[in-house]
């Protein structure tokens, strides 16, 4: 990402291989950025953000809502579970999980685990309400059980209820900034760890979230021989 300040202006470049999105408040500025790419490499002006790398942007006089349906549905698509009854929740909260929760799957079934917990941490980037359970999964991708599977099975069928679900940034905000934070003592139950979370609203509208526990990302997947 690269990002241009004036005195009243921005512009920001995010690159990503030949995917390329350019936005701010300066429009000459823009133009004059979208040319000079014309100029060297012949580029294809898509105009307004509608599809980048999976995450869909629809814009409306109120704000702009941003998802992953397609990818959703690919997830469920690829995992047999299109038919499947959807749920209220992605998990059970007051389920505790654990390294040795239920017995060891076969490695067909370890492999096809790994890749979804994969597949559910790019999902979370725009999908906070799943954030937690699914950090908690990332941590069995090495040994895991039936019972963590079955916990996929059910973020499934959430994902089935609610494939559309995403941020919407409101185009009327109030300019103020809240946070709040939560953390669960020692709640690891594996390593004795704390999990601390926290959201950072502007107005209302959601823009920052973390969970700060063992979340396992797709780099770390990886080195372990894990591919999507």
């Amino acid at each position: 990402m690269f990002i241009k300040h004036g005195c009243n202006t921005i512009v920001v470049l995010l690159v990503y291989v030949d995917d390329i999105v350019l936005s701010g408040n300066d429009l000459p500025e823009i133009q004059r950025i979208t040319n000079l790419h014309d100029n060297a490499f012949k580029i294809k002006d898509l105009e307004d953000l509608r599809y980048f790398l999976g995450f869909e942007v629809a814009r409306s006089s109120t704000g702009i809502n941003l998802c992953q349906r397609k990818y959703a549905l690919d997830i469920l698509n690829d995992a047999g579970m299109l038919g499947s009854k959807p749920v209220s929740t992605p998990c059970d909260y007051t389920t505790k999980l654990h390294q040795h929760s239920g017995s060891p799957l076969l490695a067909e079934d370890a492999s096809s685990y790994r890749r979804l917990i994969v597949r559910l941490i790019y999902l979370i980037n725009i999908r906070p309400n799943i954030t937690y359970i699914v950090q908690q999964l990332s941590q069995f991708v090495v040994d895991p059980t039936a019972d963590h599977r079955q916990i996929v099975f059910q973020i499934l069928r959430y994902l089935k209820g609610t494939p559309g679900a995403g941020i919407f940034l409101s185009a009327v905000n109030p300019f103020h900034l809240k946070g709040f934070s939560d953390s669960d003592w020692v709640g690891c139950l594996d390593t004795r760890r704390s999990i601390i979370g926290y959201v950072v609203y502007l107005g209302n509208s959601l823009i920052s979230w973390n969970l700060r526990g063992k979340l396992l990302y797709p780099e770390v997947l990886l080195k372990l021989n894990i591919g999507p």
